[in-house]
């Protein structure tokens, strides 16, 4: 098949026209993110069935009718483990090229793993085994050679035969509707967001932390994301996670201090030390945002224990149900998740909700209640 290079205006008006013509396209892109906070994006794949591209955005200055064609809403984008991909798109555009279909999202209901690579499904569906030579290359340094361009519209051509036999089994089982409600997850602009105030969150260990030295380390990381934002540096240039827990615990508060702690550098002491200082200084006089009932409940009782052990009996009857694997509907985390309220847990979204997730609510909020009979177990409406 022939690859369209698209490096100028004019062919792109063509391929747009190319693109609306379609009721679905398979995307890919490549992109740098190794020295930045915000992806470099570098190279554009798109294919349909016949046909297949790879645009040059640093070629051309005005994307819009690209993007145009691409948000067209009657034209499904099929995507491997989208997040990033859709992330690219937001930043430029503000807004998620919707409907989408995420082969990683689907395939568990085909009864592949959790979240399964794309070398995995290409192999599995299409008996290939995918070209490496090319991972770690610098899609920023052009001109990009042959080999660099068949290995990027490589990764769309098989993407486009994958969603083509995961339709027809889907359909085959009647499970192509299950993927509805997850699917439109992903055009929820929030997920894209990165929000400084809340990057906290996501730092380990927080919970072992007293009330001065988690608002110390609350306050760093949202000056971490805020600066590394600002200066378009990964978040880890800056100051590591584990520096930063370093740091609440010991509550530096002049550049003297500040320059004995471990694996601090030099240069962040000279040219960011005032302004953590100060800000340390600041965070120990004002209470820190409350942790979650999970954090707060990270050394699980017993009883908890014992809770999420019926929860998982449940998953396992609904499972074996649909002839899938437990693992596949919720793992033990996803239980946690939901047990402590958690909004992300994926029982709480798409067809884990209708399959378990809603009856292991009402198990939790006692509309539910669980009987046992010597070969099975009863769940039953109170």
């Amino acid at each position: 098949m022939t690859i369209q290079y698209i490096n100028s205006p004019e062919q792109l008006d063509a391929l747009c026209q190319q693109i609306n013509q379609q009721p679905w396209i398979a995307l890919d892109t490549e992109f740098l993110r190794e020295k930045t906070y915000y992806p470099k994006f570098c190279l554009l794949q798109i294919a349909a069935p016949g046909w297949v591209a790879c645009v040059d955005p640093l070629a051309i200055a005005d994307l819009s009718p690209l993007f145009e064609a691409i948000y067209n809403p009657n034209i499904v984008k099929v995507l491997h483990s989208c997040r990033q991909d859709l992330e690219i798109f937001y930043q430029i555009t503000g807004k998620i090229p919707g409907p989408i279909f995420d082969t990683q999202i689907a395939a568990p209901l085909l009864g592949f793993q959790e979240n399964p690579g794309y070398a995995m499904l290409v192999s599995s569906f299409l008996n290939v085994n995918l070209n490496k030579a090319h991972t770690r290359t610098d899609w920023s340094v052009r001109p990009l050679s042959e080999d660099q361009i068949q290995y990027a519209a490589d990764d769309v051509i098989y993407l486009c035969k994958i969603y083509t036999l995961m339709c027809e089994q889907l359909e085959k089982l009647g499970r192509r509707d299950w993927l509805t409600s997850d699917f439109e997850l992903l055009n929820d602009t929030e997920l894209y967001q990165l929000s400084p105030e809340n990057a906290w969150v996501k730092i380990r260990g927080k919970n072992k932390l007293t009330g001065k030295q988690l608002s110390i380390m609350q306050s760093l990381t949202e000056w971490r994301e805020r600066t590394a934002q600002q200066e378009n540096k990964p978040r880890n240039w800056l100051l590591s996670d584990d520096l930063l827990l370093e740091l609440a615990k010991l509550q530096p508060v002049t550049l003297a201090e500040l320059a004995k702690i471990r694996n601090i550098t030099e240069r962040t002491v000279n040219r960011y030390g005032k302004a953590l200082c100060e800000l340390i200084e600041t965070s120990r006089q004002r209470p820190p945002k409350p942790l979650t009932e999970k954090d707060r409940s990270a050394k699980k009782t017993q009883q908890t224990e014992a809770v999420l052990d019926v929860m998982g009996a449940v998953v396992r009857i609904r499972a074996e149900e649909n002839s899938l694997n437990p693992i596949i509907l919720a793992t033990r985390k996803d239980l946690e998740q939901l047990l402590f309220g958690e909004e992300e847990s994926p029982l709480l979204h798409g067809w884990r909700y209708n399959m378990a997730g809603r009856e292991l609510q009402g198990l939790l909020q006692g509309e539910f209640t669980l009987s046992l009979q010597p070969d099975a177990v009863v769940i039953s409406r109170v």
